[in-house]
């Protein structure tokens, strides 16, 4: 069998995607676009493959270019994105199959990864991320999991949640991006569902999928628990140990440090994230971390839903609004950014 699935198979595929089908481009309109997958042009690499900017008509768009071998995960995403509509998702416009390429055409979404505006901000040309910005890409990045939980016809588990598959629109506002390694799963006897080997990234990956290669919902819950952390201490998800430089250890075992501590809000306040400056209002910050550690718990069943993390996010969202506004625009890190939707 060919390793290439050309465009009569795709096409055929597409019929079983009920109606919400994306528009289907020709290789040459986007080789067109992207001159030819020209290095100028990419945005972005990773396992499948590569992306890049490109205008098609009037219209700016990502293109992700997959390798040959990952036609897998070509299909995981068209299946995932062609019933997928929602703000803080990142949208299917179309895609494209030829001899040598598999294309998927997304909305571009303009100020690139949170993990490039978290992690050595400036040396990447981004400016840091207030306190309620970051409030605010915590809630839209739970409101997109929950969607794909909770609201969608058939239930999704990402299974691949980490801040650099969530993405920032010209407003600071987050859409979650690549389904490659997404999965469907009953919203019944979820628990028996078991891969067939690991996936994800190391230091979002959950204990039970490495012990029992489960894969449920409560995946992606843990992974968003990481996220948050890297949003409260600027840290990623596998750090260095201080005591042992040699050795790595993950931000989930950090965030269960303090809250061992005898004083858990003093122990939480020495790791936020020195680009906020200090500014922050530190009893929600504080609530953000106990969200954190919830989401990490060790058994999945201690873990929350989605739609509860939304509900307290909210709640953080709001009087963060409400802090940020007290201080009448005199903190260094200021946001100045919410437009709403």
């Amino acid at each position: 069998m060919p390793q290439l699935v050309h465009l009569h198979q795709v096409l055929l595929a597409a019929e079983t995607f009920e109606n919400d089908r994306p528009v289907i481009y020709t290789m040459e309109e986007i080789k067109e676009a992207t001159n030819n997958f020209d290095d100028t042009r990419k945005i972005g690499e990773g396992g499948y493959g590569c992306v890049y900017f490109a205008i098609i008509g009037e219209v700016k768009v990502a293109i992700k270019n997959m390798r040959s071998t990952r036609t897998k995960e070509f299909f995981a995403e068209l299946k995932v994105l062609c019933k997928i509509h929602h703000n803080n998702v990142v949208e299917l416009l179309g895609y494209a199959s030829g001899s040598e390429h598999l294309c998927l055409v997304y909305e571009f979404v303009q100020n690139g990864s949170l993990n490039d505006h978290l992690h050595d901000p400036l040396l990447k040309g981004r400016q840091p991320l207030s306190w309620t910005a970051r409030a605010q890409i915590a809630l839209d990045t739970a409101r997109g999991i929950e969607y794909i939980h909770d609201h969608t016809k058939k239930r999704y588990v990402h299974r691949d949640i980490k801040t650099s598959n969530i993405l920032l629109d010209e407003g600071l506002r987050a859409k979650v991006a690549d389904f490659g390694l997404a999965r469907l799963v009953e919203r019944s006897n979820e628990e028996d569902i078991v891969a067939t080997r690991v996936v994800g990234t190391p230091g979002y990956i959950p204990p039970e999928s490495v012990r029992e290669l489960q894969m449920t919902a409560k995946g992606d819950v843990y992974a968003f628990g990481v996220v948050i952390g890297e949003l409260i201490t600027g840290q990623r998800a596998i750090v260095r140990d201080n005591r042992e430089p040699k050795r790595m250890k993950s931000l989930v075992s950090v965030l269960l440090e303090v809250f061992q501590d005898n004083d858990p809000e003093i122990a939480l306040e020495a790791k936020i994230d020195g680009n906020l400056k200090g500014s922050y209002p530190m009893e929600e910050v504080y609530k953000m971390g106990e969200i954190a550690r919830w989401c990490s718990s060790e058994d999945p069943v201690n873990r929350p839903e989605m739609h509860e993390i939304v509900q307290s996010l909210s709640q953080i969202l709001m009087y963060s609004i409400e802090w940020e506004a007290s201080l009448g625009g005199k903190s260094e890190v200021f946001s100045g950014l919410f437009s709403g939707r």
